[in-house]
């Protein structure tokens, strides 16, 4: 038993001396260095078993100041916890506060547009996807949206100015802080800068210079005018320039002025008519307008017969449908009419696609849906790209006669007019009929004057007899 006691003694007093030179061994890797080096906590044992080293004087880490020093003889567990304690936490600059609104992607064939207004003022607060700005192109109008919430802190760019896609427009500030709001009358330009007061020592010059008396020059009388000369019945008297007003044209009505006058330049157009007797169109109007109301939930007009009527001639016509490109002509295997519809801003011209396969519900349903977009602005590109023919109903604005001007790269374009009653025989009787003029311009290097009459007439007969298009007849 004594001899168990005494090997456990000496056992114990070895481990002791090991201990104290691990602890001599360790020491001056910890204070001679300010980063704990691998090697001294691989051979050092029995500081993992501590958790803890009593003379660290300063450990710098990454992203921390080095004056964040702890004192000497502070215990500080670099082991023990799976995460070194943060002492630094990221620092945010004052641009993060603030965003970009630039201009958005406008489409393929738009490279620039016109910031034709602004929607809101400096200090006004907006939401995500709120419109900022309009943006005029020559086809649409498009917004420019907020990225953010927050608010507008100033606008870079000027009303009139021409931009391109990413062009910055407006700064937004997400907290809002440092901005005042402007209202829309006060102009920057408008506030009038404070007059310096004259300094002290002017005036008092001012006071100490002699009043020298002078004598009055007596001015010349000035020589009476000669009257204005009598102008001669004969010549022509124009108004003053002051009752005239000079207005840049917006894009869309120069684009449309410039396709207006390039068609004329190149088609060779001509024009032919045809009246159409409306009565068994209007009746059959009248006859279910409200059951058509009631299953489709929109009114049944003239356009969707029209448009089908149009369909139907196009298949007899093929080539009302097609169109030149160089020293070759393209058929087109599929319709799409295009709807010309005026607007305040300008005439719009949207597109029924694969009209062939509509019925008179989902004609009269895209139509209404194109138009509310069309008064809008909200029409996109690609609802007025394309269209392999157009119908034009000038007869919603009064219209008798016209001669519509084709919309390239169309051949063909189809005027339809009011509805007037005239005195018309029918049947060897004079009666009242309510009767519509109807035009067809079209390109005749393409269409000879049979097709253009074959075409007008095929309108004419589904028109005024409906019942031809379920016969196929």
């Amino acid at each position: 038993m004594l001899g168990v006691l005494r090997r456990k003694v000496v056992s114990s007093a070895s481990s002791t001396s090991c201990v104290r030179k691990s602890l001599h061994t360790v020491r001056p890797a910890v204070t001679t260095s300010r980063i704990p080096s691998a090697a001294a906590v691989e051979t050092s044992p029995l500081t993992r078993q501590c958790g803890h080293a009593r003379n660290f004087s300063q450990l710098v880490l990454p992203g921390c100041s080095s004056n964040l020093r702890p004192e000497r003889g502070a215990v500080i567990n670099l082991w023990s916890s799976p995460t070194l304690p943060n002492w630094s936490r990221p620092f945010c600059a004052n641009s993060g506060d603030q965003v970009d609104a630039v201009v958005p992607f406008m489409g393929e064939s738009i490279s620039d547009g016109t910031l034709a207004k602004f929607l809101k003022n400096p200090g006004d607060r907006v939401e995500v996807d709120e419109p900022i700005a309009q943006i005029e192109t020559d086809k649409v109008t498009i917004d420019v949206t907020s990225p953010e919430a927050g608010v507008i802190q100033k606008f870079v760019a000027k009303e009139g100015d021409t931009v391109e896609p990413g062009y910055k427009v407006a700064i937004i500030s997400k907290s809002g802080e440092g901005v005042e709001h402007v209202p829309a009358s006060e102009k920057p330009s408008e506030k009038a800068a404070p007059q310096p007061s004259p300094p002290a020592e002017d005036k008092k010059e001012e006071k100490a210079k002699p009043q020298v008396e002078t004598t009055p020059v007596k001015e010349k009388p000035k020589e009476s005018s000669p009257p204005p000369p009598k102008r001669s019945p004969t010549e022509l008297q124009l108004p003053p320039r002051e009752r005239e007003r000079r207005v840049p044209m917006t894009r869309l009505r120069k684009r449309v002025a410039t396709r207006l006058k390039d068609s004329q330049n190149t088609f060779a157009m001509l024009t032919t008519f045809n009246e159409v007797d409306m009565t068994n169109l209007m009746q059959l109007r009248t006859d279910y307008k409200d059951a058509f109301v009631e299953k489709h939930g929109v009114k049944l007009g003239f356009m969707s017969g029209f448009v089908k009527a149009a369909v139907s001639a196009l298949q007899s016509q093929p080539i009302v449908n097609a169109v030149i490109d160089g020293d070759d002509i393209i058929y087109r295997d599929y319709i799409d009419i295009s709807i010309a519809v005026g607007t305040p801003k300008g005439l719009v011209v949207p597109v029924l696609r694969n009209a062939e396969q509509m019925n008179f519900a989902e004609i009269e349903k895209t139509i209404n849906g194109l138009a509310k977009k069309a008064n809008d602005g909200s029409l996109s590109i690609d609802e007025m790209a394309g269209g392999s023919f157009t119908i034009s109903n000038g007869g919603v604005y009064g219209s008798l006669l016209s001669t519509p001007i084709i919309n390239p790269p169309q051949s063909a374009i189809l005027g339809m007019h009011s509805i007037v009653s005239r005195p018309m025989v029918v049947g060897g009787n004079i009666v009242p009929r309510p009767m519509m003029y109807i035009a067809l311009t079209y390109d005749h290097r393409l269409i000879d004057g049979r097709e253009a009459v074959f075409f007008l007439r095929r309108i004419k007969d589904v028109v005024e007899d409906p019942r031809r298009l379920l016969l196929d007849v």
